[in-house]
């Protein structure tokens, strides 16, 4: 980049590069050191220069994002169901059509329900805050076996003001409170359990494009199915009679995961689409 560029000069050419237009104003506004709801000042500033340092910093963020860096590390955001929540390399970068499942979760829950429900393998804590901002009567909580990962979610807690319950441990197994001492005991049993849980294979053929995430949020075995496995066993010993497991789960595995709740014992399966049509979680009522 040109010191003499201006703003709409930086624009057009991160475009001509190849970025989406979205993309292109919300790294030339982190570059400039400015909010990312402020594409309506990039608009009515675009005829001033583009500073040198400012420059330098955007030239590098472009290469990067054409290297296939998630968007939302470049920036240190995302945002996820109304809320904007702080996430990096540390965990995954919550996807739209993941807000399929906030969306289902909260058709089972009444506004008012004062009900449990536990999030496996929270990441940034996408799911678990989504549902608690949106129903403040449930108790939720939320586990990782990455304390990497509950530092950035249980961070995105404190600072949207969220009484989300972090938990370390591997699925069922081993619940810490995180940080230690700070969590109440857990109830022995939920109404509703919700994952996004890891569910590529091992010789997925997206991998080279998902390079800059955290392997273990999504590599799940040789036919993607070990952690959906794990969740779908251990879930009948934690639900209510009546509760719900909801599980997110890759676009051609919907089927499996059916047959997975229908041999632990659970009622008719269910499922919702995603944002492209597909069928991408897959839920079941625990009869008891």
């Amino acid at each position: 980049m040109q010191p003499c560029l201006t703003l709409d000069d930086a624009l057009r050419a991160a475009q001509a590069a190849g970025l989406p237009r979205l993309d292109a104003q919300w790294l030339l506004l982190h570059a400039l050191g400015r909010s990312l709801d402020e594409r309506a000042w990039l608009l009515a500033h675009g005829n001033e220069a583009l500073p040198p340092a400012a420059a330098g910093r955007l030239a590098a963020l472009i290469q990067r994002r054409l290297e296939g860096e998630p968007l939302a590390y470049l920036v240190g955001q995302r945002g996820f169901y109304g809320l904007t929540l702080q996430v990096d390399a540390r965990v995954l970068d919550p996807r739209p059509d993941t807000e399929t499942l906030v969306d289902w979760a909260l058709e089972l829950q009444p506004p008012d329900a004062a009900i449990d429900v536990l999030d496996l393998g929270t990441g940034s804590g996408a799911l678990a805050l989504a549902v608690q901002a949106q129903r403040p009567h449930a108790r939720v909580w939320a586990v990782d076996a990455s304390l990497d990962a509950l530092a950035v979610a249980a961070a995105n807690g404190a600072r949207l003001g969220l009484p989300v319950h972090w938990l370390h441990g591997d699925w069922w197994d081993g619940w810490r409170p995180y940080p230690a001492g700070t969590a109440t005991e857990p109830p022995a049993r939920w109404d509703l359990v919700l994952s996004n849980p890891p569910y590529l294979a091992d010789d997925d053929p997206h991998w080279p494009t998902l390079r800059h995430e955290p392997p273990q949020a999504l590599r799940a075995g040789p036919d993607g199915l070990a952690a959906l496995r794990t969740i779908i066993a251990g879930a009948p010993a934690r639900l209510h009679p009546g509760g719900w497991l909801l599980l997110e789960h890759g676009w051609d595995q919907a089927d499996a995961v059916a047959a997975l709740l229908r041999a632990h014992g659970f009622g008719a399966p269910a499922h919702r689409r995603d944002l492209a049509g597909h069928v991408r979680c897959t839920g079941a009522v625990w009869p008891g």
